[in-house]
């Protein structure tokens, strides 16, 4: 089964709540991966809060077309107990 994120809301600072198709959820603080060209805008609290949830990419994406891989989201996953 591909994994996809089905879900994502904001929680705090550069964290996200996430699930996915597996029903496995969780948080994930992405401040260690916002650097390079593509991601440095990310580091903006403001900016950060504009992602969205790409139907066709399934996984997490903001307006400058930085996303993340949906297997990496959910590798780095911190899992709900």
């Amino acid at each position: 089964m591909l994994t996809h994120v089905t879900a994502v809301r904001y929680v705090t600072g550069h964290t996200l709540w996430l699930r996915f198709n597996d029903g496995t959820e969780g948080e994930l603080d992405l401040t260690p991966e916002l650097y390079g060209e593509m991601f440095e805008p990310l580091r903006d609290p403001e900016y950060f809060r504009t992602f969205r949830l790409d139907p066709e990419l399934r996984t997490v994406v903001w307006p400058n077309g930085a996303d993340f891989a949906p297997e990496f989201l959910r590798a780095s996953l911190r899992i709900a107990a």
